[in-house]
């Protein structure tokens, strides 16, 4: 029997008020996990899958029908999906766990896939010297402040959270990360560099968050990878046992 793949991807921020094509942009997201539903047998989601995601104990963000149907599905077909919080999705409670199957990781995870071993993290806060992100992401995981936030009806919370997002994307230039520093000034480069002096048997590092799509070999038997996003991009990354590619997804191709 053939070894199945291991998929990556990050970064569809689905729900976006900053985005116009948020539906057809879940749809092609959807598309590609149908497409992979057969190939897979795992499926790692690192991070910012929603552009807001907060969980109250009887309540979750409405909409996403699509795109939890499929992880459901995939999930009940036997395929491993890890989802991943990032920094705009980090207040999940168990309802993905519980509704749709996935296994959530609230921290980095080193684990073993086909012999190898990988590093995979959403990557927020790793090697970034930002104080005032520093801040602001102390206060997003302070559970003083979560209780507080739960205590708002959904009607204001979701709303105000919706339009933070909207507000932290819209005033970057064009909407946009920056683009790739070189490797002496990335955050996630320079930790990784930094990472592998206490843990040299790492084999590939996995990353989200930056919106750039990153192949970068750091030894001859480490290599870095950001993964892109959905929303220009349409990037992923797949390992099937001996090699891994970092592949776009167009809508009618053929899918590794």
């Amino acid at each position: 029997m053939a070894m199945k793949n291991v998929y990556f991807l990050s970064d569809a921020h689905l729900g976006s008020r900053a985005i116009a094509h948020r539906r057809t942009q879940e749809r092609r997201l959807v598309n590609f996990l149908d497409s992979i539903k057969d190939k897979a047998s795992a499926v790692y989601l690192l991070g910012d899958m929603f552009d807001f995601w907060y969980e109250f104990k009887y309540v979750v963000p409405k909409g996403f029908t699509r795109f939890l149907g499929k992880l459901s599905e995939l999930t009940d077909r036997g395929v491993e999906v890890h989802f991943f919080t990032g920094n705009h999705d980090l207040w999940c409670g168990d309802y993905l766990e519980e509704e749709c199957g996935v296994i959530i990781h609230r921290q980095p995870l080193t684990t073993e896939i086909f012999g190898k071993e990988f590093f995979l993290s959403h990557g927020d806060g790793l090697g970034d010297p930002d104080r005032g992100f520093k801040l602001l992401r102390a206060i997003f995981h302070s559970k003083t402040l979560q209780r507080l936030f739960s205590a708002l009806h959904p009607r204001w919370s979701i709303n105000l959270g919706l339009e933070w997002a909207k507000h932290s994307r819209l005033k970057r230039e064009n909407g946009k990360e920056p683009d790739y520093m070189g490797e002496d000034k990335e955050p996630l480069v320079r930790f990784s560099k930094e990472y592998l002096k206490t843990h040299p048997n790492i084999n590939y590092f996995i990353y989200g968050h930056r919106h750039i799509v990153l192949d970068l070999m750091l030894s001859r038997t480490v290599r870095l990878m950001v993964l892109g996003d959905w929303i220009t991009e349409f990037s992923y990354a797949v390992f099937d046992g001996e090699n891994m590619f970092l592949e776009q997804y167009i809508e009618g191709d053929t899918v590794v």
